[in-house]
């Protein structure tokens, strides 16, 4: 039986430290900064692969250990690298492949958000968690959730419903509501918004608890274990991190493992720069960086979800990163040296096609993304062949997975119109527990 980890949070505005309550996602006397871990124990201890995620338990704000999780893994490439004229490419897969020892059965790093936070969750907590998600992440919380009995309403644009799959039944404790099709991502993040307002007594059941998004420590500390993952494959920092990113939250949960590595002092002490990229059009972290502003061009609901029909990798279309917050992605760009690339649907097929046939696995459309911007980067000088690279292949496997396994698309419980009102959840809500 592991013991709660012990840490405090660390607001990114004033520095001032808090006890944890359990749950809290911002300080509440800070304005917008995010909220960091900061772990009673400086040095990792890795548990080994047999502990899944909490082979990095000292790094995770946990409470418990949940059973059956995975961590990503890590290797060096030969035949991609070799195509690239890399000298030091490391790979961290998240998703299916065995030969690897890549068990992830949603095929997405997303399994790691949902195993932390859920991790983090306390056994007796009798309110609801309610989680909004492009896909991917709506994925790997139904299948966590259901597999540990832990109630859970999940926010997701009927679009993406598809994203929900399968290969053996969920349980009822998980309940899915749908925005309208033609909605996005942030109209499931204003349904989960709306729905957190509700009181438990209105709809019988005992209140309810945001995931929290980027704000929650736990999801960051999860998808910040890719990182750990390369350290202790490679022996230290890499130089240069690559993903493709949509909100940013992966990439910050990048720049704090590796701030807490450079602590525990047996990593290396190089700043890993983020390389990060999004599928054009829909490039407002971008276009922001290119412009050298903190602050992010308003983008009009409309344009934002035409741009996402356009993109081979819709889960990357968010139109609300935390990326002007302290302590959220431009602070992270900025501390670590980074940049951004643009990455147009032909480069990501191309670099796709590319991955899986030197590699020998399918990939994910947004791990396509950030394959092309590494294509991009060695052909424009931006990193040499001796850097130690880490290519964060965010999803994979799915493919295979899909085609070995028996799958079955989930339903939603209800699909809310557009233009509702906050009575009209109410009742939505209330029939799900009826």
């Amino acid at each position: 039986m592991m013991e709660p980890t012990g840490y405090l949070l660390q607001s990114a505005v004033s520095g001032k430290l808090y006890a944890d309550n359990g749950w809290m996602l911002d300080s509440g006397e800070d304005g917008q900064g995010l909220l960091c871990s900061v772990y009673d124990s400086t040095q990792l201890t890795d548990r080994g692969a047999s502990a899944g995620l909490f082979r990095f338990a000292d790094w995770l704000p946990v409470s418990r250990v949940v059973p059956n999780s995975n961590s990503p893994v890590t290797y060096k490439s030969t035949a991609l690298a070799a195509r690239l004229g890399l000298e030091n490419l490391w790979i961290t897969f998240s998703g299916y492949w065995p030969e690897k020892g890549a068990a992830m059965s949603t095929c997405s790093f997303k399994e790691t958000e949902a195993y932390s936070v859920i991790s983090r969750l306390r056994p007796d907590e009798k309110k609801i968690l309610v989680v909004a998600s492009a896909g991917n992440t709506a994925r790997a919380f139904a299948r966590v959730c259901s597999d540990n009995d832990v109630p859970v309403i999940i926010c997701i644009p009927a679009d993406n419903l598809g994203a929900l799959w399968y290969d053996r039944p969920i349980a009822p404790c998980v309940k899915v509501i749908a925005t309208q099709h033609g909605s996005d991502y942030a109209d499931a993040i204003e349904l989960a918004d709306v729905i957190c307002r509700i009181s438990g007594s209105a709809v019988g059941v005992d209140g309810f608890i945001p995931e929290g998004g980027a704000k929650h420590i736990a999801r960051r500390g999860g998808m910040g274990t890719t990182v750990l993952s390369a350290a202790t494959t490679i022996g230290r920092i890499a130089d240069g991190y690559f993903q493709a990113i949509g909100s940013g939250t992966g990439a910050i949960a990048a720049w704090e493992a590796s701030k807490r590595l450079h602590a525990d002092g047996r990593f290396g002490t190089n700043v890993m720069r983020l390389m990060l990229s999004q599928n054009a059009p829909f490039t407002p972290i971008y276009d922001a960086w290119c412009a050298g502003t903190r602050d992010l061009a308003p983008v009009s609901p409309e344009k934002a979800r035409m741009y996402e029909k356009q993109i081979m990798a819709p889960v990357l279309a968010n139109r609300r990163p935390p990326y002007s917050i302290a302590g959220g992605l431009y602070d992270a760009l900025t501390a670590t040296g980074g940049n951004v690339a643009s990455i147009s649907n032909d480069e990501a097929c191309r670099a796709g096609a590319l991955f899986a046939e030197s590699e020998g696995v399918d990939i994910c459309s947004a791990a396509s993304v950030a394959v092309a911007s590494l294509v991009k980067a060695v052909a424009n000088g931006s990193i040499t062949s001796d850097e130690v690279i880490m290519l964060n292949v965010t999803g994979g496997g799915e493919v295979r997975y899909r085609n070995e396994h028996v799958t079955t698309s989930m339903r939603p419980d209800r699909i809310v119109d557009a233009g509702y009102k906050y009575d009209d959840i109410v009742d939505v809500v209330k029939s799900l527990f009826v």
